[in-house]
C-alpha cells in the first residue's frame, strides 16, 4: 500500500492518511489481520511528524477499522459490512450529485438522467 500526502490539498495530512487506509480496507487491498506500517516508519517515509501518523491511526482505531497491539503494531480488523455499504452509498451519492449538477446546468432532464442510469446498470463490467 502506497500512501501519498499533499501539503496543498487543504485536507489535514492525518485525514489524508486515514482516508487512504480506509479506502485500501474497503477495496480489499488491506485485509483482516494485515499489519499497517509502523507509525514511526510511515512518518519517516512521508517526512511528517509521528504525532500526525499517531492521530491517523488513533482515529482509525476509534472508528473500528484497526486495533493497536502494544509493541506489535496496528492490525486491520474484520471488515464491517454495514460500514462498507455506507461508504459505497456515499461514493454513489457524490457521483450522482455531480451528475445532477451537470444535468441541471446543461438542460438535461431528470428522465434523461434516469434513462442513462438504467442503461449503465445493464452494462456488464466484468
Amino acid at each position: 500500500m502506497k500512501i501519498i500526502v499533499s501539503n496543498r490539498s487543504g485536507v489535514p495530512i492525518y485525514e489524508q492518511i486515514k482516508e487512504q487506509i480506509k479506502e485500501a480496507i474497503f477495496s480489499g487491498e488491506l485485509r483482516e489481520d494485515d499489519v499497517l506500517p509502523s507509525m514511526r516508519g510511515l512518518a519517516r517515509d512521508l517526512k511528517i511528524s509521528v504525532i500526525t501518523t499517531a492521530r491517523a491511526y488513533g482515529d482509525l482505531e476509534q472508528e473500528g477499522f484497526v486495533t493497536n497491539v502494544q509493541g506489535k503494531g496496528c492490525y486491520v480488523l474484520p471488515r464491517n459490512i454495514e460500514l462498507a455499504r455506507e461508504n459505497a452509498l456515499h461514493k454513489i451519492e457524490t457521483g450522482l450529485q455531480s451528475a445532477v449538477t451537470t444535468a441541471k446546468t446543461s438542460d438535461v432532464t431528470k428522465d434523461e438522467i434516469i434513462e442513462r442510469v438504467n442503461l449503465l446498470w445493464e452494462v456488464d463490467y466484468e
